[in-house]
């Protein structure tokens, strides 16, 4: 009798599991802008600058107001998120060029998320900036996970919207309009962003993929195509000429253009930006694929001030302290929105303080893929689908390898940070209560020593030293 019994709830348990819907686990699009502020998109505030989509996107899905990118500036931050690590433990902890073209490279030891993700079945491609490893070294995207690249390799030669070349894997694709940086024919991330909607136009539901979209705009070039989106800006702003290294027979790779209009341009790029968003939805949607599909956008650190951009216009910073290369939140807290129709619920915000490092987790269980230990980030999966007990940082660590070396932490709602570490790493700390003092106006460091000591503790045991990039008097 016994043996019959088990037999039938065996019988039983088959034909339940049998009619029970495969779990499908989703696409994942990551989009990820080029210097844009917090207060640069319509849902945080700004008024003068158009954004439809992305405050469309907020408002079908998930804003997070305390979302911190990597660092503070473009290859570190983007390290940050491929590995999981905060700049304290990734591999790549500033910008550093190497010769002929492309930046420090990742090596074949570290395992980005786009790797996780390929071993887990999914397709994978990128199509934009990378700026972590020239082609064919152990950087290259392709040698990091992706089976597909498009755009600049180099951030540098990416500073030049109508560049002489882009890279599709390993084949050399030269924009022969463009003539060797004399003319501007050929925009670049229209170029890039074709080859994105072409990507998805070949997606198929049996396999999921991940799309990272690091594009450029609105990075320091402030010189868009003369369109209708140029034109709608045109004359709205009072304007301040730049003046820069033109296009033209001495033309070289770096370098910003000059630009008549600035304020109109930004704005434009930005615009730009937000629409290249809107066509990636609407091709999700027009596949059938955007129940299925979650769409972050973010940028990678906060807003730029060379090229003719102005933040303090355009309060890009949101009321914010600090732009790129700062550690004050301006630098650092950017807009995160995330869309995922039938899972967020529409028109929500999330007070969960995470950072890049989280976005790696986050993937590879939603992927159903192997997260690994030595990391610092945790999985918000549970504040993106309101079930689960979402899991806190202690603390979050930034530090920057730049202008003399900085750091900062935080714990809670205090924050601390420190300047001129290179020189001085237990030197003084500013300290801010963010609950009070947002836009860390108010040093409280002399009032709260024993704070001072904890989050310079914090610091110091958060920074293993880099032989690359040593965290020292330079």
């Amino acid at each position: 009798m016994t043996r019959i019994i088990v037999c039938l709830l065996f019988i039983v348990s088959y034909q339940l599991q049998a009619q029970s819907p495969k779990v499908t686990r989703p696409n994942i699009i990551f989009i990820l802008a080029d210097d844009l502020g917090f207060g640069d998109v319509g849902i945080n505030g700004q008024n003068l600058i158009k954004t439809p989509t992305l405050d469309r996107m907020a408002a079908e899905g998930m804003q997070f107001r305390q979302f911190y990118a990597g660092t503070s500036v473009c290859a570190p931050s983007r390290s940050s998120l491929m590995t999981g690590q905060h700049t304290g433990h990734t591999y790549i902890r500033g910008n550093k060029g190497v010769l002929p073209e492309g930046q420090q490279p990742l090596a074949d030891s570290v395992v980005t998320v786009a790797e996780l993700l390929k071993k887990a079945g999914y397709s994978t491609a990128a199509f934009g900036k990378w700026g972590l490893g020239p082609v064919a070294s152990e950087g290259d995207p392709t040698k990091q996970g992706f089976d597909r690249f498009y755009g600049y390799n180099c951030q540098s030669l990416a500073h030049r919207y109508y560049p002489d070349h882009l890279w599709d894997n390993d084949k050399k694709v030269v924009l022969a309009a463009n003539k060797n940086l004399t003319q501007t024919n050929e925009f670049a991330p229209d170029i890039i962003q074709k080859q994105a909607l072409k990507y998805l136009d070949s997606r198929k539901s049996q396999q999921p993929f991940f799309l990272f979209l690091p594009y450029v705009l609105p990075h320091a070039e402030l010189v868009p195509p003369t369109d209708s989106l140029f034109a709608c800006y045109k004359g709205k702003f009072a304007e301040t000429p730049y003046t820069g290294a033109n296009y033209g027979p001495n033309a070289k790779t770096g370098g910003y253009a000059s630009q008549a209009h600035p304020h109109a341009a930004y704005a434009a790029l930005v615009t730009r930006l937000d629409r290249y968003v809107g066509q990636i939805l609407a091709k999700l949607k027009a596949k059938g694929l955007d129940k299925n599909t979650l769409v972050i956008f973010t940028s990678d650190n906060g807003p730029h001030k060379e090229g003719g951009g102005d933040p303090t216009f355009f309060n890009s910073s949101g009321g914010f302290r600090g732009v790129k290369r700062d550690l004050y939140e301006g630098g650092i807290r950017e807009p995160f929105i995330a869309r995922w129709p039938g899972v967020i619920k529409p028109a929500t915000q999330s007070d969960f303080v995470g950072a890049f490092w989280d976005l790696l987790p986050t993937f590879t269980e939603l992927a159903g893929a192997k997260t690994p230990t030595r990391i610092d980030g945790v999985s918000f999966v549970p504040s993106l689908t309101g079930k689960g007990q979402q899991k806190k940082h202690d603390y979050l660590y930034w530090e920057f390898h730049e202008e003399g070396g900085k750091q900062a932490v935080r714990q809670g709602n205090w924050k601390a940070v420190r300047l001129e570490a290179f020189s001085n790493p237990s030197g003084p700390i500013e300290l801010y209560d963010l609950s009070k003092d947002p836009a860390e106006t108010h040093d409280i460091a002399a009032k709260y020593p024993d704070k001072v000591r904890y989050l310079s503790k914090l610091m110091a045991q958060s920074h293993a030293e880099s032989p690359l990039f040593p965290f020292a008097k330079r």
